[in-house]
Formats: structure tokens, sequence, C-alpha cells
């Protein structure tokens, strides 16, 4: 069953077609949900809550839920939202300790010859510094190279001007650089 079947039958009334959707993306969008507020049952509750929310809207509102435009970056969308609003809440940030599966894969990739225990140096710098980041340019990271989007997507999922997408993740990348100079550990 496709996206825009399932959307069909939940307009119908039909749960099963929330059920293929959460099959199909709740990993996806636990990961990017955790990314952003590094606590997995925050994360998993923002996920939750936006299914809901999305199953609502789609049976309250089924002439307004277009089936086929792209459910994924909808959702997407929508837990990004999602997750910066529980940050707020939170009025603190948070480390990211525990590197999701997807980081933990592209750093195997990026290490060729360097040993475990410079691997884990690595692993751990990066994951401090990005958990230093404020959670808005934590959130720009996450979707652009978690999630892949574009800074069009970005700055149509967080509904601000591509200017400000931009000089986010330009203030995250110079940030990140900042605290990841070599020997920057030794000041």
């Amino acid at each position: 069953m496709d996206d825009a079947e399932a959307i069909r039958l939940l307009k119908g009334g039909d749960i099963s077609g929330l059920e293929a959707l959460v099959r199909r993306y709740q990993v996806k969008a636990v990961r990017t949900a955790f990314l952003i507020t590094n606590d997995e049952p925050l994360a998993e509750d923002v996920v939750q809550d936006t299914f809901l929310r999305i199953y609502r809207r789609i049976r309250t509102d089924a002439r307004g839920f277009d089936e086929t435009l792209p459910f994924d970056a909808y959702l997407m969308r929508s837990v990004v939202n999602g997750s910066l609003n529980a940050m707020r809440g939170l009025s603190r940030f948070t480390s990211l300790d525990e590197p999701s599966d997807a980081v933990n894969a592209l750093l195997a990739r990026a290490a060729s010859v360097e040993t475990e225990i410079e691997q884990e140096q690595v692993r751990s710098e990066i994951l401090t510094a990005v958990a230093s980041l404020p959670p808005k340019q934590r959130a720009v990271v996450v979707q652009r190279y978690y999630l892949g989007m574009s800074e069009r997507e970005m700055a149509q999922a967080l509904e601000a001007p591509r200017g400000t997408i931009k000089w986010l993740l330009s203030t995250a990348r110079d940030r990140l650089r900042d605290l990841l100079r070599p020997g920057r550990s030794q000041e």
C-alpha cells in the first residue's frame, strides 16, 4: 500500500491506513526527533503526537489534506516542528551521548585506517559539538545532513525565510568548525 492509498483509507475511516504510515515512517521520524531532542522518550512522544495530529487532520478535514503531495516531507516537517516545540518547553540544551544508527554508520564509513579508540574520540567530539548547538541550529543540521533537505525545503518546513535558514546553517557550521578544529582541546 502506498502513501496515497493509506491516506485515502484514512479519509474513508479505515485505521489501517494509519498503521501502514506508522510502519513505514516511524523509525525515521523517531530518529529525526531524537537528533533534535536527544531524549528518546521525548522523541517517541513527539512522533506519536505528530501521527495523531496528522490522523485527526485527515479525518476532520478530508478535503484539505492532499494525498497527491509527498507524505514523507509533510511528516518530517511536522516532526521537526514538534521537536523544536518540545525543546522550547524544556528550556535547556541537551547532549547527544548516544549516537543514532545513522550517525554510527556514517562515522564507520568515514573512518578508514583509524583505530577504534580514535573513532570513539572523533564520534564523541562530533556529538559533543552538535549537542552544544542551540536547538534551531541543531534542527537545521539534522534537516540538512541527516534528512538531506534542501535550503528551500528547510525554509518551508520551518516556515522561515531562506536567508534565515542560510544564516542558521552558516552559524552552525562555523560553530562546529571552531569546536572541532585540531588542537582546540589543548587550549
